[in-house]
């Protein structure tokens, strides 16, 4: 059984209001560059393919992307920190599953030699991958002096005042993350 049908497969969690169906995209050793955000919404929970939503679409955007190379598992692995939608909380979808990145992160990353750019998207990666003591925007202001890493804010239309605050993102940020990718 391969690491994804494992994954596929996984029972670890029984509360999910929509039960399991993980959502990874990590198949192909070659792929050069890994995407780590939250956890599927309900829209990526349908679908079964990570960022298949508004989110997705900014997310591509910023990377100057099209849906088959953002897609082309050769070019892209994408590994989200809780990989099955967590269900609802007050104000938006609840984080990622606590038991997740740590039950499968590491076995992940191990087939994916050659990754050289990681791409963390909200403060769940970032919390995760980054030790530091920024705050997300600190981090996203800089985030072209991280060597592996490139943390950014979740593309999400709920972060629009977000963005609408910081026109550097946009400005900056966004540009040097092309270019990254372009170096790749």
């Amino acid at each position: 059984m391969s690491l994804l049908d494992e994954i596929a497969t996984c029972r670890a969690c029984t509360d999910l209001p929509l039960g399991p169906r993980p959502v990874v995209r990590a198949d192909n050793p070659s792929a050069r560059v890994l995407i780590i955000g939250q956890a599927p919404g309900t829209k990526v929970h349908a679908s079964g393919i990570p960022w298949d939503d508004k989110s997705g679409e900014r997310l591509r955007d910023w990377m100057q992307m099209s849906s088959e190379s953002f897609y082309d598992t050769s070019k892209i692995a994408i590994m989200p920190m809780g990989f099955c939608y967590p269900g609802r909380g007050k104000s938006g979808d609840n984080p990622p599953r606590p038991e997740c990145a740590p039950l499968w992160h590491k076995r992940v990353l191990e087939t994916l030699p050659n990754i050289e750019l990681t791409l963390l998207i909200g403060q769940y990666a970032q919390n995760a991958y980054l030790d530091d003591r920024l705050s997300l925007t600190e981090r996203v202001r800089q985030a072209d002096t991280y060597d592996a890493f490139f943390p950014l804010v979740h593309p999400s239309p709920r972060n629009g005042i977000w963005l609408k605050k910081h026109p550097w993102f946009e400005a900056e940020t966004v540009p040097a993350l092309r270019a990254r990718l372009a170096g790749l």
